[in-house]
């Protein structure tokens, strides 16, 4: 994408160029605002192109555990925006033609041991009477219409999820926010926000290091790459690195046989595996495989570990050679549920604990609406803890204790 210039003043300007930041440009755009993308990196640089692109019903934290955090009619309100999340991308990427490989395949969550499976039985009775959303509960044998493994005791299926090319999607997020008439800085790295005053209106002084610009209101989109720049922000997201690797293009009828009905696929874990068919013929296969941002090292030492684990599951893939392997940092806020509002007058929206590719994309588009003057609880979540005892600073020390931790439970389980 060619550099435009800086623009001096604008209605809105938006820190972060991923599913979040352009999502609302693009809504604010349509509603006439003048905004900016403040993008450090390039578009959809960080987890936004590089996940599984898996768009999911439900959150991070399971339905009973959205009931016995909150009453019945709170927790409703979040599972029914993770159903609204997913109708958001579909409509986006109509809208806006957006080729991106968008399927609502369903998705396929598998049960690592007996108890697991008991628990997907009451999980699916729970949605149907509290939630009014319905699963299908497979057997053991049932679940070999589904995949083709015998690793697993049994499944549940959900219909309502979907799959899509994240970087496609990221990628014309932004060129459909341009469209309307919104800037992209790429390569521009916020310095400094302060409150101003100037011209006898109250908004924000941005430093950049590509200028100086002025915005009336200021979003932060930055997700696991939150740092200095917002602080009190900081100290509530931590980053977590979710690694995937790629076969080469399997031979058809292997390729069809894996997953037949293309379902997006993850086990019932805290230390979870996740993986799909994709489009052109491969098997895509991540998971928490280090709990360490994704950095060079950490992407090649997990991309070993999880070849292992894609062979504990389709031992049949033994000579298939891994193509790619890539790493995405993905944000989580301490009670593990996604937040949006605002701090010190600065909106923001985060801490998707990797069910961002939906998540994030509503909760942009709602922040907009917010932005743009309509009062709405986005996510009713209400607002973003910090950590216990204040012990985090943002360096994630306790990630290494935090990995062992959940291994043991599973385990345990």
């Amino acid at each position: 994408m060619q550099a435009a210039p800086l623009p001096t003043a604008v209605d809105v300007a938006v820190v972060g160029a991923g599913f979040t930041g352009l999502s609302a440009a693009l809504a604010l755009a349509k509603r006439g605002a003048s905004v900016v993308v403040l993008e450090r990196h390039l578009v959809g640089w960080g987890a936004s192109s590089r996940n599984g692109g898996m768009v999911l019903t439900g959150l991070k934290q399971p339905v009973e555990a959205l009931l016995a955090k909150f009453d019945v009619a709170r927790a409703r309100l979040l599972f029914d925006a993770s159903i609204a999340s997913i109708d958001c991308v579909e409509r986006i990427v109509r809208e806006e033609s957006i080729e991106c490989d968008f399927a609502r395949c369903g998705h396929l969550e598998v049960a690592c041991k007996r108890s697991h499976l008991e628990g997907f039985r009451r999980s699916a009775d729970v949605l149907s009477r509290t939630f009014g959303h319905h699963v299908a509960v497979l057997d053991k044998p049932g679940l070999a219409d589904e995949i083709a493994t015998d690793a697993y005791h049994g499944g549940l299926v959900d219909d309502a999820s979907a799959g899509v090319n994240p970087a496609r999607l990221a990628r014309g997020l932004a060129d459909a926010a341009i469209k309307h008439g919104a800037s992209i800085a790429e390569g521009t790295d916020v310095e400094r926000i302060e409150r101003s005053a100037a011209g006898g209106s109250r908004a924000f002084a941005l430093t950049t290091s590509r200028g100086a610009l002025r915005a009336g209101q200021v979003f932060i989109a930055t997700g696991a790459y939150t740092g200095s720049l917002t602080p009190a922000l900081r100290r509530r997201v931590i980053p977590v690195g979710s690694y995937v690797i790629t076969t080469d293009i399997l031979e058809a009828p292997t390729a069809r046989a894996l997953i037949p009905r293309s379902r997006m696929v993850f086990d019932s874990n805290n230390f979870l595996h996740y993986y799909r068919p994709t489009p052109d013929g491969r098997l895509l296969f991540g998971g928490r495989a280090a709990f360490f941002p994704a950095d060079d090292r950490t992407i090649r030492e997990s991309a070993a570990i999880l070849r292992r684990g894609m062979l504990g599951v389709f031992p049949q893939l033994r000579d298939a050679p891994v193509a790619y392997a890539w790493g995405g940092t993905i944000d989580f806020t301490f009670d593990m549920l996604p937040h949006a509002g605002e701090i010190d007058g600065i909106k923001y929206a985060m801490g998707y604990a990797g069910h961002g590719v939906a998540m994030a994309t509503y909760a942009g588009t709602e922040m907009a609406a917010v932005i743009a003057g309509e009062e709405r609880e986005v996510i009713a979540s209400g607002p973003m803890p910090s950590a216990p005892l204040g012990l985090y600073r943002g360096t994630p020390w306790f990630l290494p204790f935090a990995g062992a931790w959940y291994k043991l439970v599973d385990w345990a389980s």
